[in-house]
């Protein structure tokens, strides 16, 4: 028995249909046009790749984009500032400022001077405290694009058992979360954890979200489990051509494709959903921002 392949790129689509009609009947309705803005400060490659295809997506869908690029010499008090004018201007309903930032700047500071109502990366430590009490929150992208996709594949998911692999702030603790706030019995696992093939094998989810190549082997996955790995690492290809490489996910594809029930590939799994639910929160952000039911199918 291979695994169900759930395709990120096929349900990534359909919830930016989602958004894209939301976002019509916004305008259509009440006159409002969902707008984001993303900040990037300096030059490194893939955030500027990141943020092309983010103001494209968002266009895309009919919302406003508001870009802004900044030297990476720029001061932390200019970052600031400007942080300031679009928290308060009232066509920004979403202000993501793309990681990494240059050194001489304090993410942490940065992030939490985003208006928590605007912040939909769910950084904000107002919006991580909120999720970890059960209140209404910005919810992180990249979680909030599992939890659908489990949500798609597997119904209810409460009573079944989670184990997330990892424990960063981005990914592993808003993922656990969200897991119990489904009713899961939630493991997080990590570097540390003891015997962590045997604690793998009892989850009905697996959440892989460490960010080490191939960690996660088929034999530690149970039989019909739902895996979703979250893991982007680049391994040389040779079968490629000389200095060619590939990516690979925290989870030994080949070998847990033959045992899980269903698994997201990578690439092409929870990648897309990322940017999907960015636009699906900065629709959530501009719904809440105007006293309107919010948008059903796009929040946790």
């Amino acid at each position: 028995m291979t695994a169900q392949i759930i395709d990120g790129k096929v349900f990534a689509a359909t919830v930016r249909e989602k958004v894209a009609g939301h976002v019509a009947r916004l305008r259509d309705d009440h006159g409002l046009t969902p707008g984001l803005a993303v900040v990037l400060v300096g030059e490194d490659p893939a955030s500027q790749v990141y943020v092309r295809s983010k103001g494209k997506q968002t266009v895309e869908v009919g919302m406003a984009s508001f870009e802004h690029t900044l030297d990476a010499a720029t001061p932390q008090a200019e970052l600031l500032a400007l942080i300031q004018r679009l928290n308060a201007d009232p066509a920004v309903h979403g202000i993501l400022v793309q990681l990494p930032l240059p050194g001489h700047i304090d993410e942490e500071l940065v992030i939490n001077a985003i208006d928590p109502a605007k912040d939909v990366d769910g950084f904000h430590i107002l919006n991580v405290g909120r999720l970890s009490t059960g209140q209404k929150s910005m919810v992180p992208c990249t979680p909030l694009g599992c939890l659908m996709m489990l949500r798609d594949h597997l119904g209810s998911l409460s009573g079944l058992n989670a184990v997330v692999i990892g424990r960063s702030n981005i990914v592993g603790k808003p993922m656990a979360q969200l897991l119990l706030r489904e009713s899961c019995t939630v493991t997080i696992a990590h570097s540390r954890t003891k015997d962590i093939a045997d604690v793998v094998r009892r989850a009905d989810i697996v959440v892989a979200a460490v960010g080490r190549t191939q960690m996660v082997p088929g034999d530690w996955i149970k039989p019909g489990a739902t895996v979703i790995d979250v893991g982007i690492n680049r391994i040389d290809a040779p079968e490629k051509g000389e200095g060619k490489t590939r990516l690979v996910g925290d989870v030994d594809f080949d070998s847990a494709v033959q045992v899980a029930g269903a698994i997201t590939p990578v690439p092409g799994g929870v990648g897309p959903m990322t940017i999907a639910c960015l636009l699906a929160n900065t629709v959530t952000a501009c719904c809440r921002a105007n006293g309107l039911p919010e948008p059903e199918g796009l929040t946790a």
